[in-house]
């Protein structure tokens, strides 16, 4: 049995040091470092008694191991030693072009009878049966469809009730009939909607090494969040945005008073919102003197959109809007939400963007009905 004894130079010492202590470095050439400092028997090292065994259990690692690096280290030498040996084994590609177009072609035709969508699984299970292939795994096929952007097991839907809702097709009817009024500008039908937005700042950094390109490196930091109220007549393409701190039932309640007085010769508004338990009138008399609080109130008409049914609400829309063209990056601070946000609005507003609504009741007693309660005479 060959036994493979390892003396390392004090330059050799030093640079395996190195490689331990501090930069960057391969998890080979760190583990080969320890390795081989474990296992110096020279004159600068004091592991003259340390035996292979302990060397495995300290290091986490078989014996085997420690002999193949001080064999290599021995018979090919210091620098090689320290590089992972390349491999000779010749790896055949699973997926080329034609394969790879017949999968996506497969993926976006009619799933089989009994299945609304085709899984991964089912998927290769099929180009198999089609001999495209004599097998492929799913996690082969995912990685095809994620290069080209296909996700046939994800649906995008409305959320609606699973079953027979008698209190959700009421709700939405109301909704669907204030949205078929003509325009009236005495009784203006405006929709409410609020959702959250993280302050993130981005701080870049560029370290400067010898030898190393300039590259930017960020830093993420959080500021908390502030959250955007906002209002859209879908009838006129007229919106209104306001940032807040929190979005408690007084910053609801401020929201409310600042869209009523854009309409100061509106009779009544009719406000279609989601049902929210901040969303409630006893706020207008938690900040405002009890007149005020009165008259607001009687201003406005509210229309909740039944639960499950926020995509009642056409406010989303202009927030989806909102958060797709204007907050779909990093904005540090509260201050450069607003500014943006204001001039989003002003955009909008200019452009007169209008929603054109085509849902009615007649489609959904169509399209949706499995929701209506079932009546038996």
């Amino acid at each position: 049995m060959i036994r493979y004894t390892i003396k390392l130079s004090a330059a050799e010492v030093a640079e395996l040091q190195t490689i331990i202590k501090k930069g960057s470095h391969s998890a080979h050439s760190f583990r080969v470092a320890h390795i081989l400092l474990s296992c110096d028997k020279g004159e600068f090292s004091d592991n003259k008694g340390i035996t292979n065994e302990s060397i495995c259990k300290v290091l986490k690692i078989g014996a085997r191991t420690i002999d193949r690096v001080k064999k290599r280290f021995i018979e090919e030498g210091f620098e090689e030693v320290l590089e992972r040996r390349p491999s000779g084994q010749l790896y055949q590609k699973k997926v080329d072009g034609d394969l790879e177009a017949k999968i996506v072609a497969l993926c976006c035709s009619e799933p089989p009878a009994g299945f609304s969508k085709w899984s991964l699984r089912m998927l290769s299970n099929k180009v198999a049966e089609l001999q495209y292939v004599d097998y492929i795994s799913h996690v082969s096929v995912s990685n095809v469809l994620k290069k080209n952007e296909l996700k046939p097991w994800k649906v995008k839907g409305w959320v609606i009730p699973p079953e027979q809702s008698a209190n959700f097709v009421a709700n939405m009817e109301r909704v669907l009939d204030v949205y078929k009024q003509p325009y009236n500008e005495e009784y203006p039908v405006v929709c409410m909607d609020e959702s959250p937005k993280q302050l993130i700042e981005e701080v870049a950094s560029i370290p400067m090494k010898p030898g190393q390109d300039a590259r930017v490196d960020y830093e993420y930091i959080r500021h908390g969040t502030v959250n955007i109220f906002i209002a859209n007549e879908p009838l006129t393409g007229r919106r209104i945005v306001d940032v807040t701190d929190f979005r408690t039932k007084a910053d609801w309640a401020k929201f409310i008073k600042k869209i009523s007085d854009e309409y100061p010769t509106a009779k009544k508004i009719k406000l279609v919102m989601d049902n929210f338990k901040t969303h409630d009138g006893s706020a207008f008399y938690e900040i405002f003197p009890p007149e005020q609080a009165k008259e607001l109130w009687d201003r406005f008409e509210f229309i909740l959109t039944p639960k499950h049914g926020s995509w009642l609400n056409m406010a989303e829309i202009e927030l989806h809007v909102l958060n797709g063209q204007c907050l779909n990056r990093h904005i540090p601070t509260k201050e450069k939400v607003i500014a943006e946000v204001e001039a989003w609005q002003n955009h909008r507003n200019n452009a007169n963007l209008k929603i054109n609504w085509q849902f009615t009741n007649e489609d959904a007693r169509i399209k949706l009905k499995k929701l209506y309660p079932s009546i038996q005479n």
